[in-house]
């Protein structure tokens, strides 16, 4: 059974908020509302109520807003919704029927979101995947054959809901964003295993986006073009990123976020170890996964497409070798270096998502990039 001990210790709550407070923020939550809610914590195994609580009480101000037609005002308290519910699912919850009901409501404040600030975005599911699909604004971006398109792949403790700085950079450079939760993620952390087939769930995600919108651009016009598709992965969703455009030659260019290059399992800290373990369904099956994670066994196959690699000089985890090291085996890799920035770059936004979605809109410009 894996131990959970580390969630009680004295001083845990205050340190994983502070810890947390940069990626709060990077997710879209303000700041002092982020230190109202989590300063009275005294114990992580009230993190997920308290985040749950503030998520209902911006559904409810999202009721009143659609009450008296406020349309935006709605789906903005429905976004603060979601991203709080996602907060509330951050740890490994011994409480699993918690965990998996936030997850789903993290869920569904998305759609209500979008059903009102996007109603194009499309809501895509099958078998290991969950995500929505966002086209940018009428003619931004598109080519003959339709708008580049970029997935993005969340990481370990991560889901759909948490990235939505990087969707909407991409969106206001005329790319196309799949957001998509894969095994052991977002709303599938309860279902199946994070593990080693996550590649073969991006796949059929990506088959379903462009047959989907294959048949839509024969009817209704250019949609996403099926030559110029992308990816981004933060954190751990770096290396699942990377394993992924390696194995589909569909992907034409890839940047990794905060990706580890290797893990050692010995040296992990509890929340990491205690987190894949339950994401990839037991301790054993998490030190395989870890144990997989070599992104220099994926080199020869990254050497085929333009590779961006953004890394924090802060990002110091313990077990964690940063993506950095990659630049050895592929030379061609850019590095964009923020000698400040910690994990995920939440302290460092400005110094990296608009270079990263220029550089992903840039080298998707031209059909076959």
């Amino acid at each position: 059974m894996t131990d959970l001990s580390f969630l009680t210790a004295t001083g845990m709550a205050a340190g994983f908020a502070a810890e947390t407070r940069p990626r709060a923020r990077c997710a879209g939550i303000d700041p002092y509302e982020y230190d109202r809610v989590t300063a009275p914590i005294e114990s992580l195994l009230d993190w997920p109520d308290a985040c749950r609580t503030a998520a209902l009480a911006h559904r409810a101000r999202a009721e009143r807003a659609a009450g008296r037609g406020r349309t935006r005002t709605a789906g903005h308290h429905h976004q603060l919704a979601a991203r709080w519910f996602h907060l509330a699912a951050l740890l490994p919850d011994p409480d699993r029927e918690r965990a998996a009901a936030v997850a789903t409501e993290a869920d569904r404040s998305t759609g209500d979101a979008l059903a009102l600030l996007d109603p194009s975005a499309r809501r895509i599911s099958g078998e290991g995947y969950a995500g929505w699909l966002r086209l940018p604004r009428a003619g931004e971006g598109a080519g003959a054959a339709g708008s580049p398109l970029v997935v993005l792949v969340p990481g370990m403790d991560s889901a759909k809901e948490e990235f939505h700085r990087p969707v909407d950079a991409l969106l206001a450079r005329g790319v196309a964003v799949l957001a998509v939760d894969g095994p052991g993620q977002g709303v599938l952390a309860a279902g199946p295993a994070l593990g080693p087939d996550h590649r073969h769930a991006l796949r059929r995600a990506l088959d379903h986006v462009l047959g989907e919108e294959r048949g839509k651009e024969l009817e209704q016009g250019a949609g996403v073009d099926p030559e110029r598709v992308g990816v981004i992965g933060l954190s751990l969703g770096g290396y699942l990123a990377a394993d992924f455009a390696a194995h589909d030659p569909r992907v034409r260019a890839a940047a990794l976020v905060s990706g580890p290059y290797r893990l050692d399992r010995d040296a992990l800290v509890p929340f990491v170890t205690a987190t894949l373990a339950q994401r990839c369904g037991g301790d054993a099956a998490a030190r395989d996964f870890v144990a997989r994670i070599d992104l220099a066994a994926l080199a020869p196959r990254l050497r085929r497409f333009p590779l961006l690699l953004v890394e924090g000089g802060r990002d110091r985890i313990p077990g964690v070798t940063n993506a950095e090291a990659l630049t050895a085996d592929l030379p061609h890799a850019e590095l964009l270096h923020v000698p400040h920035g910690n994990h995920l770059l939440g302290n460092a936004l400005s110094d990296w998502l608009p270079d990263t979605a220029d550089w992903l809109a840039d080298v998707l410009a031209a059909p076959g990039a």
